[in-house]
């Protein structure tokens, strides 16, 4: 049917509406996901959009089995992650990465680059130390920083540069899928240019999977083969990226369109 390396199944994911504040009334119940089935393809960009509030990062985060669905199923290769065992589970986290909205916080300020990027080569067999720092300097390369980098620490870099240290950690392990939640929104308009193309060139060499979370559908045209449009939880479009970015079919979807400045606009 597909080729999915990573997928949604149905997944739902509310909080509260299960105990009672001190003041004893019931907290209510939120559903930030509701029945939500992607397939992420090997080495092909899935989009995700919709405003704040609309269940983008609540979908990272399950498939990144950094929380547990309230229904539903997180598939890796076609088997429910849930029920990886101990070695799967280690495997699951070299190939499946992350990259976060904000370097200035996911970035440890007390260790030094080379350190941060070998955090996920404990997942990856690759303990010993000659074979980290080949990792970690290739790293670093295919970002376009110097493997001299890897000595200093993050408060000597811009913005920018952060990001992309980010992103060598999320490549280091040699990741199938990477998920990218909000990856350029810190970044002013020529960095998020150059980040965005950086990220292109990292998916031709490496033929790593994206799953892009945004609220820019400007990126999601320059990025993305397929975009999925979330409204309240809910999949209200999902379709080719052309086609959701220049036909839409749903109100919501137009409504962002037209609401989003175009980078070119900019």
């Amino acid at each position: 049917m597909t080729d999915a390396i990573l997928a949604a199944r149905t997944l739902s994911k509310t909080f509260g509406g299960q105990r009672a504040t001190a003041l004893g009334a019931a907290v209510p119940k939120l559903t930030a996901l509701d029945n939500v089935s992607l397939d992420i393809q090997r080495g092909k960009t899935l989009g995700i959009v919709g405003e704040s509030g609309s269940g983008k990062t609540t979908l990272g985060r399950l498939l990144l089995l950094l929380d547990q669905p309230s229904s539903g199923e997180v598939l890796f290769e076609g088997r429910n992650a849930a029920a990886l065992g101990a070695s799967g589970r280690r495997d699951f986290r070299r190939r499946v990465q992350p990259v976060f909205q904000n370097p200035y916080s996911s970035l440890n300020p007390r260790l030094t680059v080379g350190a941060i990027i070998s955090e996920p080569l404990l997942w990856s067999g690759a303990t010993n130390g000659e074979q980290r720092r080949t990792r970690i300097a290739d790293a670093l390369g295919s970002v376009g920083l110097s493997p001299e980098d890897a000595r200093r620490f993050p408060g000597e870099f811009s913005g920018g540069q952060r990001q992309r240290i980010a992103i060598a950690r999320a490549i280091a392990s040699q990741p199938d899928v990477i998920i990218l939640d909000e990856p350029v929104s810190s970044q002013d308009i020529s960095v998020r240019a150059q980040i965005l193309n950086l990220l292109k060139d990292i998916q031709e060499q490496r033929d790593v999977a994206y799953l892009l979370i945004t609220h820019d559908l400007s990126t999601l045209s320059f990025m993305c083969d397929e975009v999925a449009v979330l409204h309240q939880g809910k999949v209200v479009e999902l379709g080719p990226a052309a086609q959701v970015c220049n036909a839409p079919k749903h109100a919501y979807t137009t409504m962002l369109l037209s609401s989003v400045l175009s980078i070119d606009a900019a």
